[in-house]
């Protein structure tokens, strides 16, 4: 399927909150409980692979925005679920609503943007950026 044909199509993602996932643990706040950065991740990856599903070979999205909302907790050992689904698709930019649940409630959502690239373009640009 092509890419601009998948507007309205979803990719959900899901994980099990080990103690690595928490926000003590990242370093992002210093409780244990499931991390916003975390959260942030599963919502990327959910993007990520819904993409790469209407992507030619030689064609990934790399993220160039975020904004959502982390709006309850969730502890170690419980199963979150991210969801993204493709909103609007501009050219080489492509527009995600998501949301995130664990086993008891919405934890979080939001809009996610990912960029179209070459990748080996893309890498050499970071190549040389990197000055190899």
């Amino acid at each position: 399927m092509k890419i601009e044909n998948m507007i309205g199509q979803e990719k959900t993602v899901t994980i099990r909150v080990t103690d690595k996932d928490t926000a003590k643990e990242f370093g992002s706040g210093s409780i244990g409980v499931y991390a916003t950065p975390k959260m942030v991740g599963l919502m990327e990856r959910a993007s990520l692979e819904l993409a790469d599903e209407g992507l030619e070979p030689g064609y990934t999205t790399v993220g160039t925005s975020v904004n959502v909302r982390h709006i309850a907790a969730t502890p170690v050992g419980m199963a979150v679920s991210a969801k993204a689904r493709i909103v609007e698709v501009d050219r080489k930019r492509l527009v995600f609503e998501v949301e995130a649940w664990d086993e008891t409630e919405k934890i979080g959502d939001g809009i996610h943007e990912r960029f179209i690239v070459n990748v080996d373009k893309f890498m050499e640009k970071n190549d040389l950026k990197a000055g190899k």
